[in-house]
């Protein structure tokens, strides 16, 4: 017959202390006094007491699992991020359930669900595209879980943003094409609905204003992040007399590379470019694309130290602006 294994009760009666007492030593309490817990602890490991996770986390009301919930796993962006909050959170002792909405508001509610079903300690998310508002969430997650966004967030949320300087980003890569000479610059701007794109279409229109130039709406492009609507619209903007465009996202910006070489422009002595997120493509094109480094790999170590101090000070995650860079390459080296 298999020996029955030792529980907190047992070490509790061989010491002559209380159940809770053991319970708290296990646990890190600091409530309890340093020779007792070494007492404690040394008994525990010579009688072969074993933590029982499942019972800890059923007593506790969450396990030490967080939630990382993402628009769409196959991005290097958003793979670093994950990357890097894992690397954290594992070396603090929590897993991690990796979810993709594939940018669809159904997908983003039913994984939430399933994620406070199985009783995770917090979430890390960056919404979806199709999300109009906040209600959801708040309608699904409990107040009781930690809750950090990154990237893509909703300001009227409680819990942590980590963002990155999207506004700094639009400007300073505006403002560069606009020094490399080019005359008239459009942008393939995102989705408004979502912060980080209406903040970059923000920063394109203050360089712009900053630099003494009109603004003109005719050659901002909304909803164009993938390689299609790019090619579609860039060659819009070429028909429209611009030599230059800002792309809020990299695939857009390549589309639009190619809408150039469709209407016989080389770039960049006639047609500049500066995309966003400086994903691997950029430096192996010919020519290689001038884009926004976003840093995904602090924005996924901030996302997770924010929950994990949350966890340990009891108050709420702590939120970051993370800096952009821009990196120069050769399809914004200037006009001729």
């Amino acid at each position: 017959m298999t020996p029955r294994k030792p529980t907190i009760r047992d070490i509790a009666r061989r010491l002559g202390v209380n159940a809770s007492t053991v319970s708290r030593a296990l646990s890190g309490s600091e409530l309890v006094k340093e020779e007792t817990r070494r007492r404690i602890l040394r008994e525990a490991k010579q009688c072969g007491y074993e933590n029982n996770p499942i019972a800890t986390s059923l007593r506790k009301g969450v396990t030490e699992t967080v939630g990382i919930v993402v628009p769409r796993i196959n991005r290097q962006f958003f793979a670093n991020v994950i990357s890097h909050a894992e690397r954290e959170l594992n070396q603090a002792g929590y897993s991690v359930i990796i979810c993709q909405t594939s940018e669809r508001l159904q997908d983003e509610k039913r994984v939430l669900k399933a994620l406070i079903r199985s009783q995770v300690a917090g979430i890390i998310m960056s919404h979806s595209i199709e999300d109009p508002d906040s209600s959801h969430i708040r309608a699904i997650v409990p107040s009781r879980i930690k809750l950090v966004q990154f990237d893509r967030v909703f300001y009227d949320l409680p819990g942590a943003k980590i963002v990155n300087d999207n506004f700094r980003g639009g400007y300073e890569a505006t403002r560069h094409l606009i020094e490399k000479g080019y005359r008239k610059i459009g942008m393939l701007a995102g989705y408004m609905n979502t912060d980080l794109y209406r903040e970059r279409l923000r920063g394109y229109k203050q360089a712009l204003l900053d630099a003494g130039r009109p603004v003109d709406e005719d050659i901002i492009f909304l909803d164009t992040i993938v390689r299609e609507t790019g090619f579609e619209n860039g060659l819009k903007a070429i028909d429209k007399g611009c030599d230059a465009l800002y792309s809020a996202g990299d695939f857009s910006a390549l589309g639009a590379i190619e809408a150039a070489r469709e209407r016989g422009l080389r770039c960049p002595d006639r047609f500049g470019i500066v995309g966003t997120a400086n994903e691997i493509f950029d430096a192996l094109m010919s020519p290689s694309m001038s884009s926004l480094e976003l840093h995904p790999d602090i924005l996924g170590q901030l996302a997770a130290r924010s929950f994990l101090e949350a966890v340990r000070t009891g108050g709420e995650p702590s939120s970051a602006t993370v800096e952009v860079n821009l990196k120069v390459r050769e399809s914004s080296s200037g006009f001729r």
